[in-house]
């Protein structure tokens, strides 16, 4: 019953990990730049993330235009596409394999040892996914930091870290926590305990009836 519990805890963190991994990919805040507004009292501020660019002014309007192009994109927001893709894939199936291993799930008629080999491969997956989400995240953030103290970079180029970079890096550390529960959640030779449990009671079974013979 507490492996049980174990599992579940390891699993609904893995899976707020990989929900956090999908806002970092959806909201369009990865890079932040200040931009000079149309008059005095208007400041525009442009958001720059993986599938689209956004403009927010001061006065609340937002306007966002989705790339028309993947070659047109940095290096590190292509890569970032692909990693984030694969990171939200490798969740998914995680999710799909956690489920079937779990103990409080009845998906298979399973040995306890494989359901827990199950559980296990899935809190791998959701490890791997974790670092598919750290890979991106951090690449991004090492070159909007380069870019930043680099004197050579026009003062209209520097940008800042957004909140998906803050968001990704939390999603690492969640989905890795919880994949790292569900892999300690393996009982240590659950299927010997069992044999030696079952052997122990035949011999004392045996010998009770040489008694009652004698």
């Amino acid at each position: 019953m507490a492996n049980a519990c174990f599992q579940v805890v390891g699993f609904i963190t893995a899976v707020v990990g990989w929900f956090m991994a999908c806002v970092a990919m959806a909201i369009p805040q990865w890079k932040i730049r200040n931009l000079d507004g149309s008059t005095i009292l208007t400041a525009q501020e442009g958001w720059e993330g993986i599938w689209m660019n956004c403009i927010n002014d001061s006065g609340g309007l937002l306007t966002c235009d989705v790339y028309d192009s993947l070659l047109g994109l940095p290096s590190d927001l292509q890569a970032a596409r692909a990693f984030m893709c694969l990171a939200v894939a490798l969740g998914i199936f995680a999710i799909v394999v956690s489920c079937a291993g779990m103990e409080c799930t009845k998906f298979a008629r399973q040995e306890e040892r494989m359901k827990a080999l199950l559980a296990v491969t899935g809190g791998a997956f959701f490890i791997l996914a974790g670092m598919c989400v750290l890979i991106p995240i951090s690449w991004t953030a090492a070159n909007i930091v380069a870019d930043f103290y680099n004197p050579l970079v026009p003062l209209s180029m520097k940008a800042e870290l957004g909140d998906a970079l803050f968001l990704g890096w939390g999603s690492t550390f969640v989905l890795v926590l919880g994949g790292s529960i569900l892999c300690c959640s393996l009982p240590a030779d659950s299927g010997k305990s069992k044999r030696h449990v079952k052997n122990l009671s035949q011999y004392h079974s045996t010998a009770l009836g040489n008694r009652i013979n004698i």
